[in-house]
């Protein structure tokens, strides 16, 4: 078992609402020219979850199960930044209150908390529903590998992840790799600690060369050459762990996007498929 600081984390209380679907009176436009107007962020999915394709949907930014926000930005800073892939949520109003769910992605620009509850419990969810999170991993480490850091990871997520140590390295099963060549909007942020950045899916050779076209919602995959140990740059050697948390997109510069779980500089992560590397498989199952 990886040894970590879990005694020192605290676990804090944070909360949001589920947030209102946006929309506008104009269209946004395809690479081609084209325009279009779908359904977007925000919301209750009903029939889109953690483990479903999030590949061709008619819809941009798609996000699965519940998305949640807190409408004082200072407040929707410390829920978004502490919370973390895993944790609890509770639904604390409404007539599902009591369900629990968890955590499951973080959606940088609209800065939306994503979580899973199961279909009995989105039923009775609404608008304006108070959701709890049980806020713990945000400064976690890996005592026997200080230079691979962990961000957005809960320990029980630590915990379910397929991984080995092997030669002063760790192998991670992910679901897909990814060339970092194809990563497009959130690249250059100043922090990995907030959202995503999003895996363009526009070039198709690439797509198929590495199966892109069947990654679902909430995959874990590997980002080679990508350091995001703060902000997010592209980096030959560096390695990036993720998890996906939205849909694909037909805007220039967006795809699915990917909140950053583990990170390293030099080659010290090594990824190897694993078909059951999905946060459905890890805690729904």
């Amino acid at each position: 078992m990886l040894k970590t600081n879990r005694e020192d984390l605290p676990m804090l209380l944070v909360q949001g609402q589920v947030r209102h679907s946006k929309g506008a009176q104009a269209y946004r436009h395809t690479i081609d020219g084209e325009p279009f107007t779908l359904p977007a962020t925000g919301g209750i999915t009903l029939n889109a979850k953690i483990g479903d394709r999030c590949v061709g949907w008619a819809a941009d930014h798609l996000e699965p199960g519940v998305t949640a926000r807190n409408e004082n930005d200072d407040y929707n800073a410390a829920l978004q930044g502490l919370s973390c892939i895993g944790n609890t949520a509770i639904v604390m109003s409404g007539d599902a209150k009591g369900a629990r769910g968890f955590v499951t992605g973080k959606h940088g620009g609209c800065e939306h908390l994503l979580c899973y509850f199961d279909q009995e419990t989105m039923e009775k969810m609404t608008i304006g529903d108070k959701i709890d999170v049980r806020s713990q991993g945000q400064g976690m480490k890996l005592m026997d590998y200080p230079d691979i850091l962990l961000r957005n990871m809960s320990p029980e997520l630590l915990e379910k992840m397929n991984i080995e140590e092997k030669d002063g390295k760790l192998k991670v099963g992910v679901a897909k790799i990814v060339p970092a060549c194809i990563m497009g909007s959130g690249l250059g942020a100043s922090t990995s600690y907030y959202g995503d950045y999003d895996i363009t899916l526009h070039d198709k050779k690439i797509t198929e060369e590495y199966g892109l076209q069947n990654l679902r919602f909430g995959d874990i995959v590997a980002i080679t050459d990508a350091d995001t140990r703060f902000g997010r740059n592209y980096m030959t050697g560096a390695m990036t762990i993720g998890v996906v948390v939205h849909s694909d997109c037909i805007l220039a510069g967006h795809g699915p996007g990917v909140t950053t779980l583990m990170t390293c500089k030099t080659p010290l992560i090594e990824a190897f498929i694993d078909e059951n590397a999905n946060l459905h498989d890890y805690f729904v199952r």
